[in-house]
């Protein structure tokens, strides 16, 4: 299981998720609700204590390794994201094919291939450039500290606003497996899988700078928000 370590941004970083982090995760979960409807977004500070407990959890595991997206002036926090389904390709080829864990010390391998996901934010930090700049922090430590082949992203075939963002970070497209799971509102959803390959990278991550650099210039000033 790779060592967790904060990822650094400009206008973000994130950090390891811990129980620190449960008020103001709780705080970014409530400011307005109406867009997680295809999202496990935890409500009230039991809930979120409970959804970090998990995801630590996942990470002793060796299934997951969860962030808590930080504002870089205030401190504020503003979502999470995670690295999940870690595949790992060395020993022997596996029949049939499964993600396996590693072969060796667990402590310092690095797997071949990651998923993205788990990703909410605050209401107030929804289509400010956040999400762009978290993904693009994931994204170059999976293909430039851990040499991954593939990073893979998915979300609830319905849930039209994740998958224009997965788009414009460039991903390709792999396609809609039909009636995959349930989705949180219970009725039986399609999974739409979106991947990127390691020598797609470069280009992409050149244009997500690009991306991140005109958002960040073009945001004003930042104020916390202060409740009686």
């Amino acid at each position: 299981m790779p060592i967790p370590v904060p990822l650094h941004g400009r206008a973000v970083r994130l950090e390891p998720l811990g129980e620190q982090h449960i008020e103001g995760l709780a705080l970014a979960a409530a400011e307005d609700r109406r867009s997680y409807g295809f999202t496990l977004v935890p409500s009230g500070t039991q809930a979120t204590r409970r959804y970090v407990a998990e995801a630590v959890a996942a990470q002793s595991a060796g299934r997951a390794l969860a962030f808590a997206t930080v504002r870089n002036t205030d401190g504020v926090i503003l979502g999470s994201t995670r690295f999940a389904e870690l595949d790992y390709w060395q020993g022997p080829v596996p029949w049939p094919p499964a993600p396996r864990g590693p072969q060796g010390d667990p402590l310092t391998a690095v797997p071949d291939a990651v998923e993205i996901g788990g990703t909410w934010l605050s209401a107030r930090a929804q289509g400010t450039g956040v999400n762009t700049e978290t993904k693009l922090l994931m994204l170059r430590h999976a293909f430039e500290t851990w040499g991954v082949r593939r990073v893979s992203l998915r979300a609830d075939a319905r849930n039209t606003r994740s998958r224009a963002a997965i788009e414009r970070l460039g991903a390709t497209f792999e396609g809609t497996r039909r009636a995959h799971t349930r989705g949180l509102d219970g009725v039986v959803r399609g999974t739409a899988f979106y991947s990127i390959l390691d020598e797609e990278w470069p280009g992409i991550r050149t244009r997500l700078e690009q991306r991140v650099a005109t958002s960040v210039d073009a945001q004003p000033p930042q104020r916390s928000l202060i409740l009686a």
